[in-house]
């Protein structure tokens, strides 16, 4: 697959910040698509689907698929977030993030891979920069995010004759995707360093259009190397978070954020 011309392309999360760009630059370079997203658009050819059901996904990709007329590139973007630190038990939340992140994601990729294979096709996802580096009080982030690389991995092994799979990893973009999390006072700012969603928008263009499906692509230089650190030396990547994270503390930038205070105390009164 070296362009998009042509190509019969299904998009989760079609309504959100990146599927909205997405959608419209795969068309743009002349890919036939189609979305799936819980707020359904019938002008921008975005089916309802609530990706957490699993009886409802099987029947939305067979629409979309004979919508398209067969399916050569599945894209899973769909992801929410939110603050959930590990040494609290897993809530609704958590629970909501390991379904739409990780397990939507597997569903949708089985009601697709039929026509997939038949079309020797691409499936890509896009996880996240903390699949690999991962931030504290995001737990269920960095977890589903990690554990829908894991799925990719092992969905390669098995596929990877017929289909490319691909993760791409972004960083920080601005999003709705992290108001609960700023609304909880656990703000990513001085943690993670935004990025324009036109460069993940190309990281994922790239994956589809290269000759051969590529494993990882980074959206950024800076993403490069922080996952390389993260998987070479990943020691030295935690000194890096705790010490980035130990000097907003000291700052009081977590002083308000009640998920944060067990982690504030801890910083601030070791023996304790």
């Amino acid at each position: 697959m070296t362009g998009l011309r042509g190509r019969r392309v299904l998009v989760t999360g079609a309504q959100g910040t990146f599927g909205r760009h997405l959608c419209a630059a795969l068309r743009a370079a002349g890919a036939e698509v189609v979305g799936l997203d819980r707020h359904p658009d019938t002008d921008a050819a975005v089916l309802g689907c609530d990706l957490t059901d699993p009886a409802a996904v099987g029947p939305a990709v067979r629409a979309a698929v004979a919508r398209l007329g067969g399916l050569d590139l599945l894209v899973n973007n769909a992801g929410v977030g939110g603050p959930a630190p590990a040494e609290l038990p897993p809530d609704e939340a958590v629970r909501a993030q390991l379904e739409v992140n990780l397990l939507a994601a597997w569903r949708t990729t089985a009601a697709a891979l039929p026509d997939l294979v038949a079309a020797r096709g691409r499936v890509i996802f896009v996880a996240s920069r903390m699949a690999v580096l991962p931030l504290p009080l995001a737990a269920a982030y960095g977890v589903s995010k990690r554990a829908l690389v894991a799925y990719a991995d092992a969905l390669r092994l098995e596929v990877g004759t017929h289909v490319g799979v691909s993760v791409v990893y972004p960083s920080m973009v601005a999003s709705p995707i992290h108001d609960s999390t700023a609304r909880a006072g656990l703000s990513l700012s001085g943690v993670s360093r935004l990025e324009p969603v036109q460069g993940v928008v190309a990281a994922i263009l790239r994956a589809a259009t290269a000759r051969r499906a590529p494993r990882d692509v980074a959206t950024t230089r800076r993403g490069r190397l922080e996952m390389a650190l993260a998987r070479h030396a990943p020691a030295l990547a935690d000194r890096l978070v705790r010490r980035t994270v130990a000097a907003r503390i000291a700052a009081g930038d977590l002083d308000d954020a009640a998920l944060a205070a067990g982690m504030v105390r801890r910083h601030r009164d070791p023996d304790r």
